[in-house]
């Protein structure tokens, strides 16, 4: 059995199935891990979503920005955008069964076996292992509750910024989710930064990605991440994987298999 890691599909389905074949991925034997956003952007959001909500056990992902996203339109908080490419999503016959499974996925999931750590954007320069943890499984029961909907609409602000053990309610759970699904960007002080959307290179002196912040964890344990496709897979920490490599944005996705480290790749189809 071999253990496939993913980046952002993207609604990419056609390529995740060439990507998929190339790597001779048996669904009775291996495994698949997914870094999130699995929709918005490519041409079928919906193939992607039942795609591996019917894999069942052999798959496991985590929650993208783009993921709540769209959980925010189906619950009409939030507009739908056309360049997300979702519509079928709204007018298919499982699309509450697919709603109820997406809100269903963690925002951080460990490899049984392998130990590595899987989630969307990073993981907090403030945190050691179990604060990661049990931030974590907080803001996944809050998104499981039947009142998810009332933290949803108050998911969309930059604040707070830093974290406080002490921080409670609306304000804990918003820096949770903004860790693990829309960070990229930090202050030398651990602040988060979201306006900037430059290159790490051409980044300002005072911002560093996260992953280049002293934190004994990011040293110590292996982590995969998506959503900073600019990264083109390129981290500079060797036990740091970045795998989204913006397929929906003309260039490829990235899979790798854990066992060996290798790494297919598929380009974005005309």
């Amino acid at each position: 059995m071999a253990t496939y890691i993913v980046g952002d599909l993207h609604g990419c389905f056609k390529e995740f199935q060439l990507l998929l074949e190339k790597a001779q991925f048996d669904e009775k034997q291996d495994e698949i891990w997914l870094t999130g956003d699995l929709v918005a952007r490519g041409d079928d959001s919906l193939a992607c979503l039942r795609f591996v909500k019917d894999l069942g056990e052999k798959a496991q992902t985590v929650l993208g920005n783009h993921d709540l996203h769209l959980l925010s339109t189906l619950l009409g908080i939030k507009r739908v955008k056309p360049s997300d490419k979702v519509e079928p999503i709204f007018e298919a016959p499982d699309r509450e069964e697919l709603q109820n499974w997406l809100r269903n996925q963690p925002l951080m999931a460990q490899h049984p076996k392998h130990k590595f750590l899987l989630v969307h954007a990073g993981i907090s320069p403030e945190w050691d292992l179990t604060t990661a943890i049990q931030c974590a499984r907080e803001a996944e029961t809050v998104l499981k509750s039947e009142s998810y909907a009332d933290y949803i609409t108050k998911m969309y602000e930059n604040y707070p910024d830093h974290w406080d053990d002490n921080l409670q309610g609306i304000e804990r759970w918003r820096y949770i989710v903004n860790i693990f699904t829309r960070m990229r960007f930090c202050y030398l002080d651990k602040r988060l930064d979201f306006a900037c959307k430059l290159p790490i290179e051409e980044a300002p002196t005072e911002l560093k990605a996260w992953f280049e912040l002293d934190n004994p964890l990011f040293n110590d344990q292996e982590i995969i991440f998506g959503h900073w496709a600019s990264l083109m897979g390129k981290c500079t920490r060797p036990n740091i994987y970045a795998l989204d490599t913006g397929c929906a944005w003309g260039n490829h996705l990235t899979m790798m298999r854990w066992e060996d480290k290798q790494t297919f790749t598929q380009e974005r189809l005309k």
